[in-house]
């Protein structure tokens, strides 16, 4: 059943050049409303992990309701630091480079390092500049099943410090430059994860988190999901606060644009092998949707079902050179034609930010469907976008 005033619908019915990310801002909004409830709540802080969502046009609309960004790297602390000024920036990096180090001072407020080395090597400049200093560590604590390639904690990892590591390395000189540590180990996980991971946090770091101002827990807080144990949340931060006084800080990416956005693409044909409709469409999973490959994962798409469902079922796939090129099987309440609209949801995270022009593919335009119901055109891509990439300007 659709809804005559579904903002899908409306979507659909504009016929937005194809393909092209569409970014929700009412949805926006009430995703950083629900994280301010959080912080006004238990007092922590939560920062917008621009790896995830960085489409700065969008950070006024966001700003209210968030302390600040968290940043990977140079280029995310500028731009956090610039287009969303008078918040926190922090950022976090596996290895920083000495010819980028100055220039990152200028924009980060917390610097957190991933070993006892960066920290020896970076922290007394960053602390001489006035800097909040950290450091990474690795509890040690999987949680997650099925996607190893998210998991900081499986054995061999290179992020974080151990409990090992720390008792090796980390001088009196070193922990005494410290401010607060910090630590990411979630991956699109309820509240029960972070509980499990923060007792190994204090049964193996617990000695020094009461001579610290601050805690970061990272990201993968899937907290504006409609399943999410916010309580239990509060809870964890409440403890760890009150027990060891301590500044909490929360860094979500998806939480903040958790289905707040769309990827509008049209069906250009249809080809058939072995019993399988297939439907080409003018987007790809390789170049728009990366993390569909990589996840992997299938995702959701307005006005279809699970293969077999519905009466016509179709595997949807991209127009590329790539044969595993393909988004997924769908079905269908009537039979998909060259021309037909596509609407795929929670498009807002891990798209913009990750998409590429393998195969000369053009970049999708990016829209924003705004809270009075006006669409605007944020970003056109074109030949030049892709050859900026490859050689002389």
């Amino acid at each position: 059943m659709t809804y005559p005033n579904d903002i899908r619908n409306k979507l659909l019915s504009k016929k937005f050049p194809t393909p092209c990310y569409i970014l929700d801002e009412a949805a926006l909004i009430r995703n950083c409303s629900i994280l301010k409830l959080v912080q006004d709540v238990t007092g922590c802080k939560i920062l917008l992990a621009q790896k995830a969502f960085s489409n700065y046009d969008l950070y006024p609309s966001i700003a209210p309701y968030l302390a600040g960004t968290e940043a990977s790297g140079l280029y995310e602390a500028r731009l956090g630091s610039e287009h969303m000024p008078k918040k926190e920036c922090h950022v976090f990096c596996a290895a920083y480079k000495e010819e980028e180090f100055e220039e990152l001072l200028k924009y980060a407020d917390h610097i957190v390092f991933n070993s006892p080395t960066q920290l020896a090597a970076f922290g007394p400049r960053a602390k001489a500049a006035g800097k909040d200093i950290g450091i990474r560590i690795n509890p040690e604590c999987s949680t997650q099943e099925g996607h190893e390639i998210y998991d900081p904690c499986a054995p061999g990892s290179r992020l974080g410090t151990t409990l090992e590591q720390w008792q090796k390395q980390m001088t009196p000189e070193l922990v005494a430059m410290l401010d607060g540590i910090h630590f990411h180990t979630l991956c699109e996980q309820n509240s029960d994860a972070l509980e499990t991971t923060l007792s190994s946090v204090e049964e193996k770091f617990g000695h020094i988190l009461s001579s610290l101002k601050w805690i970061n827990m990272g990201g993968g807080h899937h907290i504006t999901r409609s399943d999410y144990d916010i309580s239990l949340l509060n809870k964890c931060i409440l403890h760890i606060k009150e027990t060891y006084n301590l500044q909490v800080y929360l860094e979500p990416g998806e939480a903040v644009a958790l289905n707040a956005g769309y990827l509008c693409t049209r069906v250009l044909d249809i080809v058939h092998n072995h019993d399988t409709d297939i439907a080409i469409l003018d987007m790809s999973a390789a170049c728009h949707t990366p993390d569909v490959i990589e996840m992997p994962y299938r995702p959701p798409l307005y006005l279809s079902d699970e293969a077999g469902q519905k009466k016509y079922t179709y595997r949807l796939a991209g127009p590329t050179c790539l044969a595993g090129d393909v988004i997924g099987d769908y079905s269908f309440d009537e039979p998909l034609q060259p021309g037909d609209y596509l609407l795929f949801e929670d498009m807002a995270i891990y798209s913009t930010c990750k998409n590429n022009t393998f195969n000369g593919m053009p970049l999708p335009d990016i829209w924003v469907e705004r809270s009075n119901g006006n669409s605007e055109l944020l970003a056109h891509f074109g030949y030049e976008d892709f050859k900026y990439r490859l050689g002389r300007r």
